[in-house]
């Protein structure tokens, strides 16, 4: 059974893995500093031994782009992934401001009520600037980091910030309608790939919870994590940074970037992998993550 805040679409889903993960979410009434009333937040919680790992999804995403990835690590590891606010399953609340801000405050919220001891942070895309943001901001509360094809150097194009109505809900819209079209081709294409029309159906899934616009809307308009970059040298946590080669949304020349700023860190290239490989090589993408763990002893 699913949970009855998700939304009817997932009943489209058929892939075992995906079912099972989501019916492993969970969600908790987070108090915070943010309003007066608590934020519903979605999470999936998995293992018991070591240091608790948390994943961090990308821009416009859920923690099920983490459902073949947590598995494998939750078998060595405590491992935690949540919906950032204003993304994924998590409440949105119309007197929100969705900005990096808010959602360190919220992310920190969650550790401190269900965490509460040091961990090992894991961002990818977006979720690699999250982590970046909210290491420099609690240094006390993280390990080691992850960064998995990071957003920090490359950030959201700086009209954003401008963008009023209604051409700001026609912005957020077209992301939808681009996952519309796409599961629509996916759909009537013989011989397809079962695993593309899976990864689309996932994709999107998310964006029929309440207030998706709304939230978008709100995050976009900040410019996201634009201001990172000139901060990233002052990381100086041991950091494993994974980066597929065949990333076609982020130039190659970031991840040598992030090596180069961050002085205890290693960079490792993943042959035949684009933007996520945390969907597209899990298996090989948690054996590294794992090993580096293994090296800081944590």
């Amino acid at each position: 059974m699913f949970s009855n805040f998700l939304p009817s679409q997932v009943n489209q889903l058929t892939d075992p893995k995906a079912i099972a993960f989501l019916q492993s979410i969970e969600r908790i009434a987070l108090a915070t500093t943010l309003s007066q009333h608590p934020i519903l937040t979605t999470y999936i919680h998995k293992g018991s031994k070591g240091t608790p790992i948390l994943l961090l999804h990308g821009f416009d995403s859920s923690i099920l782009e983490f459902r073949l990835l947590l598995p494998l690590l939750a078998t060595q590891n405590e491992t935690w992934a949540v919906d950032l606010l204003g993304f994924g399953f998590t409440q949105r609340q119309k007197e929100i401001n969705y900005s990096p801000i808010t959602i360190q405050i919220h992310l920190y919220d969650f550790w401190k009520t269900l965490i509460n001891r040091p961990i090992i942070l894991v961002g990818a895309s977006m979720g690699g600037a999250t982590a970046i943001d909210f290491t420099l901001t609690y240094p006390q509360v993280v390990k080691s980091l992850v960064l998995i094809n990071s957003l920090g150097y490359t950030c959201a194009p700086v009209f954003s910030k401008y963008l009023f109505p209604p051409f700001d809900f026609l912005a957020v819209e077209y992301l939808r309608q681009r996952h519309i079209l796409a599961l629509n081709l996916c759909s009537n294409l013989p011989n397809l790939d079962t695993k593309l029309l899976l990864a689309i159906q996932c994709a999107m899934l998310h964006q029929e919870m309440p207030g998706w616009h709304d939230a978008m809307i709100s995050y976009v308009k900040t410019g996201g994590y634009c201001n990172l970059a000139n901060r990233i040298a002052q990381v100086d946590k041991p950091t494993l940074i994974l980066w597929g080669e065949a990333d076609d949304m982020l130039p190659p020349e970031d991840a040598k970037k992030f090596q180069q700023s961050i002085a205890k860190s290693q960079l490792i290239k993943l042959k035949n992998c684009g933007h996520a490989p945390q969907i597209e090589q899990p298996q090989i993408t948690s054996q590294h993550i794992l090993q580096f763990l293994n090296n800081c002893n944590l």
